[in-house]
């Protein structure tokens, strides 16, 4: 199995073997190789696993395909193996179909691939879309079809999911018009169905003590996450798939692709949030922080909330709740609205518009302060004191 750094010069120099095939791999491009067989033909081939099976995609054959297209091919098949897909069932189904379930695959691939919220995209439409509409053409499903599919959801309960679902399948259809798939997107102007209702919930002081408590009993890895979250006030999978390579000089430092609003973010730790993460055991070649196995950050939130929710006894709450909690607890201290936003990166609200053109400090003195003073906020109350 030869590894080498491939070049355009020695592929072509490159001599077959005396019988068989051997593949030489693209030293910096992981599973990538060319494939020469004894009577001379070169293919480049793409090596991957899916659901844990290893399997093998040709992307073309040399001359025809040059090694920085084939470099090219590998990675838009490499991002679709990053999100689940099988690239070469989508290769071999997608290109030219018209049937929903093809076309979605490609959708997935090309409109949702850099899409932070692309998983729970997929599970929407392979549990609630892909069993009614899978078989079919895109271009016979209609008006009727659509209210028919968020009614379906609606009536069971799940308003929420119905309303979101819509928003998936009405940009799913945009963009088949844009790619002249079909001519009219059939969830444009429809009503969206029930109403989603707004959160607003934030916890007390009483109830922001019972759930440190209780993380503290929850354990390891999740319960870490929990009190991270409270001091910090970021958002779940930004604590959750934080890295040691992210802590930079008493701060968490985010690179655009880790946010929602894929927008860098710098949050700064404050005395008790450091020594939070003094008490964190380092798993050796990991760079992930709370994890068990090393090789995967945090999972299993809905087990671990569940069994939290056994020890703190609190009114019906989300995680995302901390966050709102973190945020009104900061205005309560006299922290000013637009560094409020700076703590939890947001860029509307105040920073919104022209501006958030004009207005780019970054509030960084600023930041540190109001989490500082949060921080020993929560450790007062911990401790009993006002």
């Amino acid at each position: 199995m030869p590894r080498r750094a491939l070049t355009a010069a020695s592929v072509d120099r490159i001599k077959p073997p005396a019988k068989g095939q051997v593949e030489h791999f693209d030293k910096g491009f992981p599973g990538l190789a060319l494939r020469i067989s004894y009577g001379g033909g070169k293919s480049f081939v793409y090596f991957y696993r899916i659901g844990g099976r290893l399997r093998r995609m040709t992307l073309g054959t040399y001359p025809a395909l040059s090694l920085a297209d084939a470099r090219d091919n590998w990675r838009k098949a490499r991002q679709a193996v990053a999100i689940g897909l099988d690239p070469a069932s989508a290769t071999r189904h997608g290109a030219g179909a018209t049937d929903f379930q093809s076309v979605c695959a490609e959708w997935l691939l090309r409109d949702q691939a850099k899409n932070r919220s692309h998983d729970s995209v997929k599970r929407s439409i392979d549990k609630d879309v892909m069993p009614v509409w899978g078989h079919r053409q895109v271009a016979d499903i209609g008006r009727r079809d659509v209210l028919d599919l968020m009614d379906r959801i609606a009536d069971r309960g799940a308003t929420i999911m119905a309303r979101r679902t819509h928003a998936y399948v009405h940009r799913f259809f945009k963009w088949c018009v844009g790619r002249g798939i079909i001519e009219i997107n059939p969830a444009a102007d429809l009503p969206k169905p029930g109403a989603e209702t707004r959160r607003d919930r934030v916890l007390t002081d009483e109830e922001l003590v019972a759930v440190w408590r209780g993380s503290e009993k929850l354990g390891w890895s999740h319960g870490h996450v929990i009190r991270l979250l409270l001091l910090t006030g970021a958002r779940r999978e930004e604590i959750g798939q934080l890295r040691w390579s992210e802590i930079v000089n008493d701060e968490i430092k985010l690179e655009g692709e880790r946010t929602k609003n894929r927008q860098p973010h710098i949050i700064p730790l404050s005395s008790p949030a450091l020594a939070l993460l003094e008490q964190v055991p380092r798993i050796s070649a990991s760079d992930f922080i709370f994890t068990i196995s090393g090789w995967r950050a945090a999972a299993g939130w809905a087990v671990a909330k569940s069994r939290l929710d056994e020890i703190a006894h609190l009114a019906p709450w989300h995680i995302h709740d901390l966050r709102r909690t973190v945020a009104t607890g900061m205005q309560k201290l006299g922290v000013s609205l637009q560094v409020v936003e700076a703590v939890l990166g947001h860029v509307s609200g105040s920073r919104a518009g022209i501006v958030g053109i004009y207005q780019r400090h970054s509030y960084d003195v600023e930041k540190r302060a109001a989490l500082e003073a949060w921080g020993t906020h929560v450790m007062a109350l911990l401790d009993g004191r006002p």
